[in-house]
């Protein structure tokens, strides 16, 4: 079977566009910050998404299942109010990762890390995690409880020690850096934040999910 074409917008990055290929993209977005980027299956859907605002499409499909989740927790289920949810995104295993942190009420994004060179999906989950922590705690929120839909990430974070069976290399040495720096944040500071599993089969994808899936 061939590999489904896709187009790729790049609405910030080195040279913002609309492109044929992963690679060019890639080459667009890696390292940027906070670049914003897409993928769509045809070039016209792509071409005019690229002359509207990011937000539109990069957050739309986490909205629509975060109403979805509203209607599930209304019928009966029941994520807690006053939390964060967070999320990670990887490119490849290891690649491209970044992860991010939304307000459960509002939507609204509080934190967005990367693109990083060379991570793993649950790196970028336990990271999100500790950035988490680490903002309640400085905007003295004890008790707000921070969601994620990774029970590895949720582990490492209570054994305060990142478990990647992941290498160092020459591209990802900037990631191991927060690595360690999160877990020395995590032996030197202590939280009563809840960690919470998002339950993601009964209440929808998580809002923090960035819609590429």
């Amino acid at each position: 079977m061939s590999a489904k074409i896709k187009f790729y917008v790049v609405w910030e990055g080195r040279r913002p566009g609309v492109y044929n290929t992963w690679d060019e993209c890639k080459r667009n977005i890696e390292g940027f910050p906070n670049a914003k980027y897409k993928s769509f299956a045809s070039r016209k859907e792509a071409e005019a998404a690229y002359e509207e605002k990011p937000a539109r499409h990069i957050f739309r499909k986490s909205e629509e299942r975060k109403a979805t989740s509203a209607h599930r927790v209304s019928a009966g289920g029941s994520p807690k109010k006053d939390s964060i949810c967070v999320d990670a995104a990887c490119s490849g295993n290891p690649g491209l990762m970044e992860y991010r942190g939304v307000d459960f009420i509002s939507g609204e994004e509080i934190f967005h890390m990367g693109p990083f060179k060379e991570g793993t999906n649950n790196i970028g989950e336990f990271l999100a995690i500790v950035h988490g922590l680490a903002l309640l705690r400085q905007q003295h929120h004890p008790s707000k409880i921070i969601y994620s839909d990774s029970k590895i990430a949720i582990g490492w974070v209570k054994k305060k020690k990142c478990g990647t069976k992941l290498e160092l290399t020459r591209h990802n040495g900037h990631l191991f850096d927060l690595i360690h720096r999160a877990e020395r944040w995590l032996e030197n500071n202590t939280y009563q934040n809840p960690i919470l599993k998002w339950e993601t089969e009964v209440w929808g994808e998580i809002p923090a999910d960035f819609g590429r899936k």
